[in-house]
């Protein structure tokens, strides 16, 4: 396998034990340290990274991508993209949205050219990803439910840029 690509499984989180080049673990128990701990993130983006999100239903995944892409400069409202596929914002950096929790294989991501859209794009971030290689940088952002207001957010580095 080429060293600058990275295969996930379909939905399932990598072992960020064992892949991860880097990892950082943060503890929320609020929106506002959601948003700040994305913040934090977005200041090591540089453009050109794959962000693929993992996190039950309702963990917050979108809550963590409306903050990132704020702080990467969008200042359209951002939604998530469940029925549109994906959606496209303008900041710092081009970004694309990705969800793909409605497509069933990569054989059906293909089939909308949804690769061929995101290519060339600053920065992406997928939510239930369903692509299987990747080009660039990739980290993986998983957000886990503990309680009510309570999420752990773990960051890794799962491939540097080449």
């Amino acid at each position: 396998m080429n060293n600058n690509v990275i295969s996930t499984e379909e939905r399932a989180l990598p072992d960020l034990n064992g892949s991860a080049l880097e990892k950082t673990e943060y503890h929320s128990s609020s929106v506002r340290e959601t948003d700040e701990i994305a913040s934090r993130f977005a200041k090591i983006i540089k453009g050109g990274e794959t962000i693929l999100m993992y996190g039950e239903l309702g963990a917050g995944k979108t809550t963590f991508t409306k903050a990132l892409f704020k702080a990467l400069g969008v200042t359209d409202t951002v939604t998530s993209p469940t029925f549109t596929l994906m959606k496209t914002y303008y900041g710092k950096y081009t970004v694309h949205h990705l969800d793909m929790y409605r497509i069933e294989t990569e054989e059906d991501v293909e089939e909308l050219g949804l690769r061929e859209e995101i290519e060339g794009s600053d920065v992406t971030v997928i939510e239930w990803n369903k692509f299987t290689d990747f080009i660039g940088a990739v980290y993986a952002v998983s957000i886990e439910y503990l309680g009510e207001n309570t999420r752990k957010i773990t960051i890794a580095l799962l491939q540097k840029n080449a």
